[in-house]
């Protein structure tokens, strides 16, 4: 199959589910630019420039987050005397007793939840899946990191973010001195889906109600929710995460803020520069909330 088949195939994909931004995943920057930008260029009889062909898009992503002398985006929500003062994003509110009228709902831990996941056969996705990944890290943690779902790692270890997106997320993180063992760590989807697919409307419903007792729980001042599922699951919405992020959103209360999963990272590495904005607002957010 050439790359402009997959690119189709990709793009139809992405419709179907709502979206309208490109995600990449199988083909690399350097393809897509290859064969839709310079394609595009030299059918219409200019010579393709270096940025059409990818030039610049390489590059180690985790020295910008390590280097505290980047610049803020405009849209970045300024710091103020009496703390932050966010754009206008999405809130959530009402009740999810009310939402989700289940069992789950009324889980009294974080560790009984870890084992109602681990016996869960709410959706099929449990009977591909070595095990469950209910989540780790801080019970009373100030900051909640939400990701899709477990991967092939993940699903061996039943530990999130532990493959080559979980290094990136622990550098994330410390980039913005937090640890591992300080926040909180989980995705929407408990389950692997097969050949990590992306999670079908049905197991997102089904995992749902395990994220929101979660979160009820630790009751963190801060979420981060890395990318397309989990922000427009906990939003509620079909927005693009390129649309979502740059705003604090409120999810009952708590700030929320939208970035790219570290996994998009390795696949694109211009969104480096918009990474390290969300976390550094974030970082200031708590930091807002520890000093009200």
């Amino acid at each position: 199959m050439d790359a402009r088949e997959k690119l189709r195939q990709y793009l139809e994909q992405r419709r179907e589910l709502g979206e309208s931004e490109l995600l990449l995943d199988s083909m690399t920057v350097d393809e897509v630019l290859s064969k839709v930008g310079a394609a595009a260029r030299i059918a219409s009889g200019v010579k393709p420039t270096p940025r059409d062909l990818g030039a610049g898009q390489s590059g180690d992503w985790r020295s910008v987050l390590a280097s505290p002398e980047q610049p803020s985006s405009p849209r970045v929500a300024p710091v103020t005397e009496t703390g932050i003062e966010p754009p206008a994003g999405i809130t959530v509110a009402g009740e999810t007793e009310e939402l989700f009228d289940t069992d789950i709902m009324r889980l009294s831990s974080l560790s009984t939840i870890a084992k109602a996941v681990e016996a869960c056969t709410r959706c099929p996705l449990y009977k591909t899946a070595n095990r469950g990944v209910p989540g780790e890290g801080a019970a009373n943690a100030r900051l909640v990191c939400v990701g899709e779902a477990p991967g092939a790692n993940e699903d061996e270890t039943g530990k999130p973010f532990v493959g080559q997106a979980g290094q990136l997320l622990t550098k994330i993180l410390a980039a913005v001195d937090l640890t591992r063992e300080e926040v909180f760590i989980t995705n929407v989807v408990k389950h692997r889906p097969p050949g990590n697919r992306n999670p079908a409307p049905g197991e997102i419903e089904a995992c749902s109600p395990y994220l929101v007792r979660q979160l009820e729980l630790i009751k963190p001042k801060v979420i981060v929710a890395f990318g397309t599922f989990a922000a427009q699951t906990l939003l509620n919405t079909k927005t693009p995460i390129g649309k979502l992020r740059g705003e604090v959103h409120r999810y009952h209360g708590i700030p929320l803020v939208v970035t790219y999963h570290p996994a998009a990272l390795l696949r694109n590495p211009s969104w480096k520069r918009p990474t390290w904005e969300d976390v550094k607002l974030a970082r200031r957010i708590l930091d807002s909330a520890a000093g009200a």
